[in-house]
């Protein structure tokens, strides 16, 4: 069925008031934006006109935000170093040790009665865990080694599996890493690290040389690509021999394995933690309300232990700035209630024709966030300014995070904000005539 003229005609009574409301709130929203950008003009060029008192009005903001700033780039630098240097166990990997980590002297005193880390626990869950893919086993001590004349000191020494390089992804740069065959038949062989490389065998091919660590002496068969430090302390200082051999030849009545045991797959590591620790109590019998007789830590219980520290730290930054923010405030809205003093008679004016006093609190507090959000900007250059120094010249990493510019910004805003309330509803209740009869 068709339109007709007639229906048409009845319609643009509808259409009309539709369309001016349409124009009347374009238009109050275009007003809203030319009188906001009209107060941030007027709130800028009352900042360039005292601008030594407005930058010693700052002080207090901007260093509030270079401290959090600074703080905020230090903790997750660290946060960083730490995931990729120390928490970085290998691909979807937890340890599986005696004591896990002990955090207090009484954890320690009662973990020192826990059972030994067995080859024969170790055995069993290498062949009876289903969610895991590789279990290696490691024994740690520490010894002098010699090549020639040339003596090294308190070198890491280290039994290992042969699938240790797998599970902890330690690379090649020449020869071969330790081998099934060589842990079956006790090979006096060993693998080392970039740092007995470069003191023995600089200038030439460590492979089938000899080096001696106490009374024992092994053939070198490989040399790890280099790693780096961590936390000031050198990580290529290392000998690695093959753990039947370690066994005879360096094994103790109180050795306990450390296991790194390897998921599937990242999804199944909590099930897989589960699994190695249900089959070492049932193996050990230990009752179901009893606390586990070993330790279980993965990157994220190592990372939770880190930032608990880190925790404190920025806690203690959170409190300066914090200090620093409520006497930058309290300077703020000093300073606005003598600006507000100053300018009675522009006030007045304003007022005269035909300013409401919604459009002086809003100029007014609009120029006291401004003004805390120039001191935020201020103080967040300060902090990188800092943190690029910092980095140059010491060896602490440090990464300004995003977050910490916004979180800056947002919180020196609001404070600019909240302490400009008072002044701008001093000025707004102002009377307009007596304004006016004021000193200019």
């Amino acid at each position: 069925m068709g339109v007709t003229p007639i229906d048409g005609l009845n319609a643009i009574p509808r259409l009309v008031p539709r369309a001016a409301s349409a124009g009347l709130k374009l238009g109050k929203l275009r007003g809203m934006a030319v009188t906001l950008l009209e107060t941030v003009r007027l709130s800028l060029d009352a900042l360039r006109a005292h601008k030594l008192r407005s930058f010693l009005t700052l002080l207090g903001v901007i260093l509030a935000v270079t401290t959090l700033v600074a703080v905020m780039s230090v903790v997750a630098g660290l946060n960083f170093y730490v995931a990729d240097k120390i928490a970085n166990l290998g691909a979807n990997v937890y340890v599986l040790t005696r004591f896990g980590i002990i955090t207090s002297n009484d954890a320690w005193v009662k973990a020192q009665k826990r059972p030994l880390v067995t080859a024969d626990e170790f055995a069993k869950l290498k062949a009876g865990m289903r969610t895991a893919s590789q279990v290696a086993a490691l024994l740690p001590t520490v010894s002098d080694i010699r090549s020639g004349n040339d003596l090294m000191q308190d070198v890491n020494l280290f039994g290992v599996t042969a699938n240790y390089s797998e599970v902890r992804s330690v690379n090649v740069a020449s020869g071969r890493f330790l081998t099934e065959a060589d842990e079956t038949h006790h090979s006096p062989v060993c693998f080392i690290g970039g740092d007995v490389q470069k003191k023995f065998f600089s200038n030439v091919d460590p492979i089938g040389k000899m080096i001696r660590a106490g009374t024992h002496s092994y053939e070198v068969i490989g040399v790890a690509a280099v790693i780096g430090s961590a936390l000031g302390q050198s990580q290529d200082n290392f000998v690695f021999i093959p753990l039947g051999t370690y066994s005879k030849e360096w094994g103790t009545q109180r050795d306990s394995l450390i296991l790194f045991i390897q998921a599937q797959n990242a999804e199944m590591m909590p099930a897989s933690e589960d699994e190695a620790r249900m089959l070492l109590r049932a193996w050990r019998h230990t009752p179901w309300d009893d606390p586990d007789s070993f330790g279980i830590v993965g990157s994220d219980s190592i990372m939770g232990l880190w930032k608990s520290l880190t925790g404190n730290l920025f806690m203690v930054a959170v409190g300066l700035t914090a200090v620093f923010l409520v006497v930058g405030g309290i300077v703020i809205m000093n300073i606005m209630l003598a600006s507000v003093t100053e300018r009675t008679r522009e006030i007045g004016l304003r007022r005269s024709l035909g300013a409401r006093k919604s459009h002086i609190v809003l100029q007014f507090v609009t120029e006291s966030a401004v003004l805390a959000a120039t001191g935020g900007l201020m103080g967040i250059c300060l902090a990188y300014a800092l943190v690029a120094a910092a980095r140059a010249a010491t060896s602490i990493p440090m990464r300004t995070p995003m977050s910490a510019v916004i979180l800056s910004l947002s919180v020196s805003t609001a404070v600019g904000l909240f302490f400009g309330i008072y002044p701008a509803m001093r000025a707004a209740k102002l009377d307009p005539i007596e304004a006016l009869r004021a000193d200019g």
